[in-house]
């Protein structure tokens, strides 16, 4: 009599969702350090191929699927550091550089088959449109701000776009861990239009999401050069600026070019760039693939 074939393991239970809000930054941040990230279904899909195919896989063409998804960069980003040997003098910055950091073959061992952000919130639709939102948006600024460093010749350019891309990572976590409470920060700004987002923010959660970021990215041990080009508290700097304008500027054209909050940010990246307003919405027409 022929064995059975065995049965497939069970899938692991999914985490359980939080409905309510975590007392401070240091609870919110022991919370989320150790939470499992989701990733999008696209970028799953697409690195179970490359693994049936991991020969004709590098560096670049990997960093190329990987840069377009927020939550998988920030996983790599945050796996490379904890990988990060003391002999080594730089940090991993980029996705590209994390790749090359690791190799690609460690890279699949330590990433298999990723869970999706279309599973953990299947029967939340309102939560998983809300995050599309938040990550379609992350996209525009990473482009607008990749196109400003170029603009300017910063050496760092690279940096900058990955800096923008996960500008608002804790914002996507919290879809992804606590879509109810997300939903109320929403709701209550669409009440309140004159609502500042932090106040919404501290009122639901206790914390503003701009310091969860930090805390995350120095609990995960971050690169330091991501970290402060993330922070918004250092406005003067140049490459601030640039992250800052272009996360602003893919927020407020979120739904089009008639925002009436857009001429001040054409005015601010005419002095960033030193081009006037009119040269400046030429150049993010261009940048953002949309008629001038």
């Amino acid at each position: 009599m022929s064995e059975l074939p065995p049965l497939p393991a069970p899938a692991p239970p999914a985490q359980p969702m939080l409905e309510q809000p975590l007392r401070d930054l240091a609870a919110w941040t022991a919370h989320l350090r150790h939470m499992t990230i989701p990733v999008l279904a696209s970028t799953s899909e697409q690195l179970e191929l490359w693994r049936s195919n991991e020969d004709a896989a590098d560096a670049h063409l990997l960093g190329e699927i990987l840069n377009k998804d927020p939550l998988m960069t920030l996983k790599l980003l945050a796996h490379a550091a904890s990988q990060r040997s003391s002999r080594l003098l730089t940090d991993a910055e980029t996705v590209t550089a994390a790749l090359v950091l690791l190799g690609i073959t460690p890279f699949f061992k330590a990433f298999g088959p990723q869970p999706t952000v279309e599973e953990r919130l299947a029967g939340r639709p309102e939560a998983l449109a809300g995050l599309q939102r938040v990550l379609l948006r992350a996209e525009r600024a990473a482009r607008f701000a990749l196109g400003f460093a170029a603009h300017r010749a910063d050496p760092d350019a690279e940096v900058i776009h990955s800096a923008a891309l996960l500008h608002d990572f804790s914002e996507m976590l919290l879809w992804c861990e606590a879509p109810a409470l997300a939903l109320q920060i929403q709701q209550l700004q669409a009440a309140q239009p004159g609502l500042r987002s932090t106040a919404a923010q501290r009122q639901v959660l206790n914390i503003e999401l701009g310091d969860l970021e930090q805390a995350l990215m120095k609990a995960w041990h971050l690169p330091e050069l991501l970290a402060q080009i993330t922070n918004d508290k250092k406005a003067r700097d140049p490459q601030v600026r640039c992250v800052m304008l272009a996360v602003r500027l893919a927020r407020h054209t979120a739904l089009g070019w008639e925002n009436p909050a857009i001429p001040d940010d054409l005015a601010e990246i005419g002095e960033l760039l030193t081009l006037s307003p009119a040269h400046a919405l030429k150049l993010l027409h261009e940048l953002d693939g949309t008629p001038g």
